[in-house]
């Protein structure tokens, strides 16, 4: 599990400050997708290994959920799980390559979502694994 705190639980220390780069990245992406004023306050970082998952969840840790998910994968493919508004609602499968973006939210902010256990494979930068960002503006209001 994760939650929103100013430290690392396991060391105390505070978090890094999200590279502007990433940050006005995010940002852009966010207003080419219809999401003008969008500024991620906290970036996730997962790093799937061959035969990791994630299960059908939704974000709903944020404070405010009007505000947009900005997702970026790397490294190797994965299958990406898009469900409905209720877990038991029928789910597809999108095929999200390295550098691929996904932003969502509007309507389809609350979606479940997950990933497939990730097959093996060894990708040229990142070897054995997926990264996928997530930026989210956890704390702060959305205003766009």
């Amino acid at each position: 599990g994760y939650g929103y705190t100013r430290s690392d639980p396991l060391s105390g220390r505070p978090w890094p400050a999200m590279p502007t780069f990433l940050q006005q990245q995010a940002q852009a992406l966010a207003a080419q997708a219809g999401y003008p004023g969008f500024d991620p306050d906290v970036c996730l970082i997962n790093c799937y290994a061959v035969g990791a998952k994630m299960g059908l969840h939704h974000d709903a840790d944020e404070r405010d959920k009007t505000a947009p998910i900005v997702s970026v994968s790397l490294g190797l493919p994965c299958s990406f799980v898009w469900g409905g508004l209720q877990r038991s609602e029928p789910v597809r499968s999108l095929r999200l390559e390295h550098g691929d973006v996904l932003v969502w939210g509007g309507a389809s902010r609350m979606v479940f979502h997950g990933v497939r256990p990730l097959p093996a494979g060894q990708h040229h930068l990142l070897g054995a694994e997926r990264w996928n960002l997530t930026f989210r503006m956890a704390q702060r209001p959305y205003r766009g």
